[in-house]
């Protein structure tokens, strides 16, 4: 699992994510380590019930993060996340806007964690911007 590198894609629909999804477990993601993220907390259960997608939860955020998330702005809890799987801060900024257009952000990860000051410049993301 090492070797495998955190990528993010943008999809519409969940159609798109059970094909992502799907992919990535094909490139040998592990089942916990593809997850799924929309701006709308509603959406991303109903997307996480019916797929293999997973939800980013206090063992990827750390507790830290997930204790402070509850008293973040929801974009701000959105940003934290991405932040503790390495997404720089100006592209977890940039993945927001694309939820605000109620797009679905597919993450597999490469399991390696981050405390939100670093960032994994290595990440693929999908579509390139």
């Amino acid at each position: 699992m090492t070797n495998l590198k955190t990528k993010v894609h943008t999809v519409n629909s969940i159609a798109q994510v059970r094909e992502e999804v799907r992919k990535f477990q094909l490139e040998g993601y592990a089942k916990g380590n593809i997850f799924v993220l929309t701006h709308d907390k509603d959406r991303t259960n109903r997307i996480t019930d019916h797929t293999d997608a997973e939800k980013i939860g206090i063992a990827e955020e750390g507790l830290i993060t997930a204790i402070a998330n509850h008293f973040r702005s929801h974009g701000d809890e959105l940003r934290a996340k991405m932040k503790s799987l390495g997404i720089s801060e100006r592209d977890a900024e940039r993945l927001e806007r694309e939820m605000d257009q109620d797009k679905v952000l597919v993450i597999a990860w490469s399991g390696k964690e981050y405390d939100g000051v670093e960032f994994d410049p290595t990440i693929y993301y999908y579509p390139y911007y």
